[in-house]
């Protein structure tokens, strides 16, 4: 088999040749790894990597094919992936064809043959950091100078660029269960988690004003994942100041885990190299139990403004690093985690946490 040429630079200088596999051509964002093992679709189509290059830990991506079911939004939201054996073949009998005609169909370039671990091993030690994959240009100080021109993710709003244009409906229209999204970049299995919980889902664009979404008429608001740094995203900021004003239950994942902490005073910041993945270990403060968890966040929420917050508890903690994983104020019914309890891919340790926000519905409602 011949292979065509790829070349990967680093903002830190290094330069990494392999082979290219999908679309040709040459595309730069924020360089970033996951820890999972499968679930390779439902990665690339999450929203919340929109602007990243993935790097792919798994030794093996593509082996299962590609199958229409399992997409978690209707494109591949990654701009590129980095692999070690990316596969042109595959073994599952449900696939309708391989990785490779979906990447290119869909415009998607990558970059095989490459010591993925110990490319992770570099991102761990020197941090998330731009990088640029071109199957066209292999000259170093070319792809230097098209690299300076690709922005940092700190600073960056991207939420309303996934966002739904249309709003869309989901689940029982009789139900009195009625939940507002608030769509920063959602995942269809988030919805599938709330509308097999008897729920009636109206979901509306990021940019949406409270008194819009109020027309539905909700007794519960969800605020979801997505893309981006959450500092810069001041129209949804003041959304969800509104929904926490209006005193009906809320329930925010990922992103709307660190725009619920922005809305009381607590700063967000970018991290190291973030948590992608679907075996992260986390520790429910209230039950001592720990749940393994699939994360997708570059950014997180500063303890040292929980710790000063009274109105704040802490529900959940990573039991890696530490760092906050879920929240609740003390004078309101709304919560949070930064990981994905929906997980797909993943273990469903956390689906608990939508009966919780169903159960909070219900009692407000009864209240």
């Amino acid at each position: 088999m011949k292979l065509s040429d790829a070349t990967l630079l680093l903002e830190d200088g290094t330069v990494i040749r392999g082979t290219s596999f999908g679309a040709k051509g040459t595309t730069s964002g924020e360089l970033c790894f996951t820890t999972g093992m499968t679930g390779y679709q439902e990665v690339f189509t999450d929203p919340s990597f929109t602007g990243q290059v993935l790097i792919m830990n798994n030794a093996h991506t593509g082996n299962y094919g590609v199958c229409p079911q399992d997409v978690e939004s209707n494109k591949i939201c990654v701009r590129a992936v980095i692999g070690r054996n990316l596969e042109k073949f595959y073994s599952r009998a449900s696939a309708d064809r391989s990785l490779e005609d979906y990447f290119n169909s869909e415009n998607i370039v990558a970059i095989g043959n490459v010591d993925t671990r110990s490319l992770v091993i570099h991102v761990r030690k020197k941090g998330a950091m731009n990088c640029i994959i071109s199957t066209d240009d292999h000259d170093v100080d070319s792809l230097r100078r098209k690299l300076l021109q690709h922005p940092s993710m700190s600073g960056l709003e991207l939420s309303s660029g996934v966002s739904t244009q249309n709003e869309y409906v989901a689940g029982d229209a009789d139900s009195p269960l009625r939940i507002a999204v608030l769509d920063l970049g959602i995942k269809k299995a988030i919805i599938n988690c709330l509308t097999e919980r008897n729920a009636f889902v109206k979901v509306f664009n990021a940019k949406t004003s409270f008194s819009e979404m109020e027309k539905f008429n909700p007794t519960g608001y969800f605020i979801s994942n997505g893309p981006g740094d959450p500092s810069a995203m001041g129209y949804a900021v003041n959304t969800v100041k509104e929904i926490l004003a209006s005193q009906k239950p809320l329930f925010g994942i990922c992103l709307g885990h660190q725009l619920l902490a922005l809305a009381n005073g607590i700063s967000t910041f970018k991290m190291h190299h973030g948590h992608r993945g679907l075996n992260h270990p986390v520790k429910n403060l209230e039950t001592g139990k720990c749940e393994l968890t699939t994360q997708n966040h570059g950014f997180g929420i500063n303890a040292e403004d929980v710790e000063l917050n009274e109105n704040i508890e802490i529900t959940h903690v990573n039991l890696n690093d530490k760092s906050i994983e879920g929240i609740r104020l003390k004078n309101g019914d709304a919560f949070s985690v930064q990981y994905h309890p929906e997980a797909t891919p993943g273990p469903h340790d956390s689906r608990y946490l939508f009966d919780d926000f169903i159960n909070l519905i219900k009692s407000k409602k009864h209240a």
